[in-house]
């Protein structure tokens, strides 16, 4: 990738242009509000962009100390298939060697087929033994009190 026109940052992108990659591939978008709030409290950010156009993102949440979490690692899909999925989670990984202590936990959801990129990684699958399989829950609509 080093040849190709594309440049790589540690900033996050601005919450429109967050929204139109989600777009992109399908996640839906989010409210701008919501979306750059999300954003500023990241951990830590990395994007690939052609000239001034966002292709490709990942960032890590969590509370910087013991629990990390690995977050829309995302492409455009007309830039997919080019290695950006392998540059941005190369960033994703120097950061963590970094940051992340012994005792601290990496999580992360992948996408159904995209598995085998991050145990390249060192990611494991949880088939229920010994972990259980993890869960999650989507908020949907407005949580009462």
């Amino acid at each position: 990738m080093s040849q190709l026109p594309y440049k790589i940052d540690e900033k996050a992108p601005d919450a429109a242009e967050f929204n139109s990659l989600r777009e992109k591939v399908g996640w839906g978008s989010l409210d701008l509000v919501l979306a750059k709030s999300s954003l500023e409290h990241s951990l830590y950010h990395v994007v690939i962009r052609e000239g001034v156009r966002l292709i490709g993102m990942a960032r890590v949440v969590g509370d910087g100390y013991l629990y990390f979490y690995v977050q829309d690692v995302v492409v455009d899909p007309k830039y997919q298939g080019q290695g950006i999925a392998s540059r941005l989670m190369d960033s994703i990984e120097s950061y963590l060697a970094k940051t992340a202590k012994p005792g601290a936990t990496v999580g992360l959801f992948a996408a159904r087929g995209k598995e085998g990129f991050y145990r390249r990684y060192g990611y494991l699958e949880r088939n229920g033994e010994p972990l259980g399989k993890g869960m999650c829950r989507f908020i949907r609509h407005t949580l009462s009190q």
